[in-house]
């Protein structure tokens, strides 16, 4: 059977957890808007408790979008643990472990609407099927775009950028459920959709590619090479 190790740094939150043999077989999480790089490796080392990383078959971390300073923590202790362990590091999306962590009950004949709150006055959006099958890319939206990119019918709205997604669309007659809790994504289901994706390769025989950061938009702090200014002391 399949032993991932998923990780997840993208927001304000940390967590590791540990698929094996078809289930979570230990998890951990813990709500923090900073401080992820810290709490991190022990929190994996609690989770693996009683498991060796050679054991693993891979390593699957939340490649984006999301905050840019969790997403290389997240990212760097990935590729660290697939290295030494000799096993691929899988990026999956954060768009996508949010919406495998909705109920299956939850999404029938819904459309499914993730919003990622940029902390910027707008969002990281993605729409889905009922399935889970992505209905276009991700994009940035702000107030006045999320109502014309979000799929007609039913919908089930998810994600730490719900709260915006809610006040676009206040007075609306639209069946829309929104998900108890406005989380970001967890290594349950990074765990869980890596487990997939490595056996979906396997299947092919095509290896899986090295994760890549999922950014979407440029960062706040730009280098003084980019801005066009020069290095040295200020006249």
């Amino acid at each position: 059977m399949v032993s991932v190790l998923g990780i997840d740094t993208s927001a304000a939150a940390c967590s590791a957890a540990l698929w094996r043999d078809g289930a979570i077989a230990a998890s951990e999480r813990a709500r923090m808007e900073r401080g992820h790089a810290e709490a991190l490796m022990p929190m994996i080392e609690r989770v693996m408790q009683g498991t060796g990383y050679h054991a693993l078959d891979a390593v699957a971390v939340t490649a984006g979008p999301g905050a840019f300073t969790g997403l290389r923590i997240g990212l760097a202790a990935a590729r660290g643990i697939a290295l030494a362990a000799r096993i691929p590091a899988i990026g999956v999306s954060a768009f996508a472990a949010i919406a495998a962590g909705i109920p299956a009950a939850a999404r029938v004949r819904r459309s499914i609407a993730v919003a990622i709150d940029t902390k910027r006055g707008d969002v990281y959006l993605q729409c889905f099927d009922e399935n889970r099958l992505p209905l276009a890319p991700g994009l940035v939206a702000g107030a006045a775009e999320i109502a014309v990119r979000l799929p007609t019918g039913p919908l089930y709205v998810a994600g730490d950028g719900a709260a915006l997604v809610k006040s676009v669309l206040a007075g609306s007659a639209r069946d829309i459920a929104w998900a108890a809790e406005a989380a970001p994504p967890d290594a349950t289901a990074v765990a869980a959709l890596g487990a997939e994706l490595l056996a979906a390769a396997r299947r092919a025989g095509a290896p899986l590619p090295p994760p890549a950061p999922l950014y979407m938009r440029a960062p706040e702090a730009t280098p003084l090479a980019l801005q066009g200014k020069r290095r040295g002391k200020v006249p």
